[in-house]
């Protein structure tokens, strides 16, 4: 891993100014049109056009949030993502030229919040920024929150550790928050839009992020993350935490990527 400089937090944001951007694109068109729009929505704007510059740019000035391309040189967006989630957590939008579904699935992955698929309204890009943050600003609970347990697992939202039968569990900002969701509504069924909404605080875009971070967060909960028991498959529907153990012979769901299979089957497995 990359040796960063001890980290300079940035000073508060001067009255009237939203935030701390790092936009990070080797194509000067593209970050000209980025950084302008965010400065007129009242944002202060850092720029990087490579992977090590973008790295020292934030450990010098932490920002609020980071704009991130995908394809840059010297070194990938996802590594940079990487290498900085490694030295604190950091809300991530990248931006790709990459219509593939398995880059966008990669970036929300390695950590990112939200991409944006280039070409892209800067408008939109923009609200994005907002939204982001907006549920990265929200308040932190109170350091006497009630614990969150259910099905093995045990979360504290005020220390934000999460545990499964007493093993810690190294979960990101976002999956800790859609678990603590999950363990808030035990069998309860929610869809992926409605996720976005209650987690992320969007509402709009793509549904695979939901199921991106269904899979992720299955990974490190269940058992056998190919047949969960724990984070359960809704058909039609979304998904279900159930904290009750599954009755004897009961069969765990199959992990088919988190898509929901034809409502017409009517049914929970």
């Amino acid at each position: 891993m990359e040796n960063l400089p001890p980290t300079r937090h940035a000073e508060p944001a001067p009255k009237g100014v939203r935030g701390l951007v790092l936009v990070v694109d080797d194509d000067p068109t593209v970050a000209e049109v980025v950084v302008g729009y965010l400065r007129r929505a009242g944002y202060a704007v850092d720029q990087a056009d490579d992977g090590p510059a973008a790295l020292r740019r934030f450990a010098a000035h932490r920002p609020d949030l980071v704009v991130l391309d995908l394809m840059l040189p010297a070194m990938d967006g996802f590594e940079v993502c990487r290498r900085m989630r490694a030295h604190g957590p950091v809300p991530v939008i990248m931006l790709t030229a990459r219509g593939d579904e398995e880059d966008r699935f990669l970036g929300l992955e390695t950590g990112a919040d939200d991409y944006v698929t280039k070409p892209f309204s800067p408008r939109e890009l923009v609200l994005r920024v907002d939204s982001v943050l907006r549920r990265a600003r929200v308040a932190p609970p109170p350091a006497d929150a009630a614990a969150l347990s259910g099905g093995g697992l045990v979360l504290d939202p005020a220390s934000r550790q999460a545990h499964r039968d007493g093993r810690g569990l190294a979960l990101t900002l976002r999956e800790f928050d859609l678990l603590a969701f999950l363990l808030r509504h035990p069998g309860k069924a929610f869809g992926r839009e409605e996720l976005m909404r209650e987690v992320w605080g969007w509402d709009f875009g793509d549904p695979s992020t939901a199921t991106v971070h269904i899979r992720r967060l299955r990974g490190k909960v269940e058992t056998d993350p190919a047949r969960p028991r724990l984070i359960r498959t809704v058909w039609g529907v979304g998904y279900r935490l159930d904290v009750r153990p599954a009755s004897e012979g009961a069969e765990p769901d199959r992990d088919l990527g988190g898509f929901s299979a034809p409502s017409s089957q009517g049914r929970s497995r």
